[in-house]
């Protein structure tokens, strides 16, 4: 009978206890370290863009930059050394574009320089903000979420069929 009553407290403990509450890292805050140039082109539904404004603004909306499209989609901005990231990039048509017809890319990583700004990168930067905010993990989650990819096309890319038939077989 104790046997049973110690195996019995053993189980009950063992079920009562905790798992530990696993926290994620918070990303590190990341700044340029020297001055950087930002650019990338601006299309509108599958058209490029060839007039209109684009900017660079921080995240409270303090404005670094700013260049005017003219007869061209493609755009240059410069970021002074020290600049903290998040950065976002709009497109304004014209000066009485208001900020929900805005077009947007963010900024979240000093590797990258390019940045395209279209209605996919508007949309993902609104699916990021929903997920919490501008930061890179939300971003990677917000463009996995915004492009489909059929089930059936999962096995390698561009592929559909039998994978025990692709490359001749298993290997």
């Amino acid at each position: 009978m104790k046997k049973y009553v110690l195996i019995l407290s053993l189980l009950l403990m063992a079920c009562s206890q905790d798992k530990p509450t696993v926290l994620s890292k918070p990303e590190a805050i990341q700044r340029y370290e020297r001055e950087v140039v930002l650019h990338g082109s601006v299309s509108l539904n599958g058209a490029s863009a060839k007039t209109g404004k684009v900017e660079a603004r921080l995240a409270n909306g303090d404005l670094l930059a700013e260049y005017q499209l003219d007869n061209s989609s493609r755009y240059r901005l410069t970021i002074a050394a020290g600049t903290v990231l998040p950065i976002i990039l709009s497109y304004s048509p014209s000066e009485m574009t208001k900020d929900g017809e805005r077009l947007i890319s963010v900024v979240v990583q000093t590797s990258l320089y390019q940045y395209d700004i279209n209605p996919l990168t508007t949309a993902i930067a609104a699916k990021a903000m929903a997920l919490g905010g501008y930061s890179s993990k939300n971003l990677i989650q917000a463009a996995a979420d915004s492009v489909h990819v059929p089930d059936a096309n999962k096995t390698t890319t561009g592929f559909r069929g039998d994978p025990t038939t692709q490359y001749g077989g298993w290997h």
